[in-house]
């Protein structure tokens, strides 16, 4: 580790060290924060030191003190366990060595529809000022979730004001264009309640390097300028104590100048919500839920350009638009929670799901549905022990029937809780590895309706004291996954000349390709199911609040990610580090608060370490050195108006390598930033 981050480590020590036992009551008031309410893993409410399976928490308290307004840099600074790279089509999301189709992301326990492009992800659409607290639970969670649920699960929770008026305003500034502005109102008033908040983003385009990997001077960035907005709406009905209900929607667009191409990217987003809940007694309730996201990504051009849509050449002007893919959730979940005497809590439901996909380039016109019952039972006993057993039954349109159990066993005495848990996970095909078909450049890609679902084991062991001003967690683990699905690479040269012939007939007869086009072809990919993986690790979380307004928090992840995965050289399958997976992951976090009257100074630092992201998959190593980020973060308040002032990378550290290799980060370098936060409320 260099001098400076040892330096840092060092000053946040003697900070904590010369804290003296006063402002006891402020500290009471923290205290709270080391104990919040969590849903997440049981999908009932506990304290988080209740809940039997392990649930990391950050709460908008978190995010505020680092002066965050991205949901994505949230996650990267306050979470060590998730890592992003990026490009010009989106982020790629790794979960303790686990890509981002492994990790479900919900907000209020719905799916948000987030898959870009490859497998890339927008987390963009997700407003940072409507966060109440994001639950993060590792591990398989599919027999309460469903599909996806196989390296673990992003539960955003919204607020939800109890003042009859609260009007709040955000206003950020920073280096290389970046502009943040959110708004929100909320009004309570009887019976009906409304919740409105809108966010406009905007960042400019900058480089790490002006040349490629070849020494030529390039105008492509390593991150692409765009501006953004996000508006949402949720109205509440409460009419008596047994009933609730909501109807909400949301919409969300982003448009990047991708420079150095023929053509801007857009992404546009919609989502509408309803939903109700009816108390059958005091702790018992049966709620239903209706949910619909859509996602779309498209091309804007700046010149003339001819594509393939539906196996013919469409050709577009100047300022025309094209769709790239368009994608539509639906769900609809009824669910049932009755309280049990006192000794535990039963859950039943049903839910139905459809996905449906619509991509000309890949002539994809198609949807699959997905019929699931699950049910849990929680339950204490003699005294100090606490479990949990579900199971999840899911027909699938295509990967038939699939089973889902788990189990979990919590131990507690005093401040000291003991858990063990079993999850099994699933993940159903994508749209795109059922049905793609799919020319680009020299490789013609095609889906496969045969596909089975990959499933997953896991297991886990934790240890963890909660006290009032300190609280420590250790988890150990290990995932195992079945049936993982991969594209398996054949060359056309190497191709029995029938094989070759029939998949030239399919690709004249469905894209249109002709004689001098297929002769071009040089790889064909068909998805199967061909690797299995094999994930072990562990992870050490610590918070404290020391007295005199100081607290200090921290966490060290290590994942030992192994795949057997398939081998282009060889044509055979071999057991290698997952790509993009990170060994080792850390994070500090030291802050400081105090009061003088009408005046309120909050002083945060914080710092994120990775060892080198791994990219072997060509069997030459591409993998990214490791590297360290620190942010300083002060908040200055005088009673509802907030400034902040900041500095991020303090240390200036910029992966300046060639464009086009797999960077650590695209960080542009040290940035101030300065924002201004007002908050009204009757």
């Amino acid at each position: 580790m260099k001098k400076q981050n040892w330096l840092f480590i060092l000053v946040g020590g003697c900070m904590a060290m010369s804290a003296s036992a006063q402002e006891k009551q402020k500290d009471r008031e923290l205290s709270v924060d080391l104990n919040p309410v969590v849903i997440t893993g049981t999908g009932t409410h506990h304290r988080l030191k209740e809940t039997p399976a392990p649930v990391d928490v950050i709460t908008a308290g978190d995010i505020k003190k680092a002066g965050i307004t991205d949901f994505k840099e949230a996650m990267t600074v306050l979470v060590p366990s998730l890592s992003f790279s990026s490009n010009s089509m989106g982020d790629y999301l790794m979960m303790n060595g686990l890509g981002n189709s492994y990790v479900l992301v919900l907000v209020n326990g719905q799916k948000v529809c987030t898959d870009v492009a490859n497998g890339n992800l927008d987390l963009s659409r997700i407003n940072t000022n409507d966060i109440k607290r994001v639950e993060i639970l590792k591990g398989a969670g599919s027999a309460l979730y469903g599909s996806d649920a196989i390296a673990g699960v992003i539960n955003i929770i919204t607020n939800q004001p109890l003042d009859q008026i609260r009007v709040s305003s955000n206003t950020k500034v920073e280096g290389y264009g970046q502009f943040t502005q959110q708004v929100n109102l909320d009004v309570q008033k009887g019976m009906w309640g409304s919740y409105t908040s809108y966010a406009y983003r905007k960042t400019d385009s900058w480089k790490q390097n002006d040349y490629d990997e070849d020494g030529e001077w390039t105008d492509k960035t390593s991150n692409d300028g765009f501006n953004s907005n996000t508006f949402n709406q949720k109205f509440t009905f409460t009419p008596n104590d047994k009933f609730s209900a909501y109807a909400g929607g949301g919409y969300y667009d982003r448009n990047f100048q991708h420079q150095g191409y023929d053509y801007g990217i857009g992404y546009e987003s919609y989502n509408l919500s309803l939903g109700a809940r009816y108390k059958v007694t005091k702790a018992s309730y049966i709620t239903l839920d209706l949910y619909n996201d859509n996602f779309e990504t498209n091309k804007t051009y700046r010149k003339e350009t001819s594509v393939k849509e539906w196996g013919e050449s469409v050709k577009y002007g100047i300022g025309e638009t094209s769709l790239t893919k368009r994608s539509h959730y639906y769900s609809a979940n009824l669910k049932g929670s009755f309280r049990n005497g006192n000794w535990g809590r039963t859950i039943a439901g049903m839910e139905y799901v459809q996905d449906r996909l619509k991509r000309p380039d890949a002539l994809v016109d198609k949807g699959v549905y997905t019929l699931a019952a699950y049910a849990q039972e929680e339950a204490e006993f003699l005294r100090h022990f606490k479990a949990t057993v579900g199971l999840r039954l899911v027909k699938h349109e295509t990967a038939g029937t699939n089973l889902t159990p788990k189990a979990s066993l919590m131990y507690s005495i005093g401040n000291f809780n003991l858990r063990g848990q079993y999850s099994g996970g699933f993940r159903a095909p994508s749209m795109n590895e059922l049905y793609y078909f799919m020319n680009k450049g020299t490789t013609l890609t095609d889906g496969n309706k045969n596909l089975k679902a990959e499933k997953s084991h896991y297991g886990s062991i934790n240890a963890e004291y909660i006290g009032s001003h300190f609280s420590i967690s250790g988890t150990a683990y290990i995932n195992q996954i079945d049936n993982m699905i991969n594209a398996e690479k054949t060359l056309f040269s190497k191709m029995d000349e029938t094989q070759k012939q029939e998949i030239y007939k399919e690709a004249q007869d469905k894209l249109g390709m002709s004689e001098s086009e297929l002769k071009k072809l040089k790889t064909y990919k068909k998805y199967a199911n061909l690797e299995e993986g094999l994930i072990k690790g562990f992870e050490i979380n610590f918070n404290s609040i020391l007295g005199a307004g100081f607290s200090l928090g921290g966490s060290y992840t290590y994942a030992y990610a192994r795949g057997k995965q398939y081998n282009e050289s060889t044509g055979e399958t071999e057991w290698g580090t997952i790509e993009r997976s990170i060994r080792h992951s850390g994070s500090v976090n030291a802050n400081y608060a105090h009061n003088w009257k009408n005046y309120l100074l909050n002083v945060n630092v914080t710092g994120l370490f990775h060892s080198k992201r791994y990219h072997e998959a060509s069997d030459v190593d591409e993998s990214a050195p490791g590297y360290g980020l620190w942010n300083l973060a002060t908040r200055h308040s005088f009673g509802q108006f907030e400034i902040g002032l900041g500095m991020n990378n303090v240390f200036n550290k910029v992966d300046r390598r060639p464009f086009g290799v797999n960077y650590f980060s695209t960080n542009p370098g040290r940035t101030l930033y300065a924002s201004l936060a007002i908050q009204l409320h009757k």
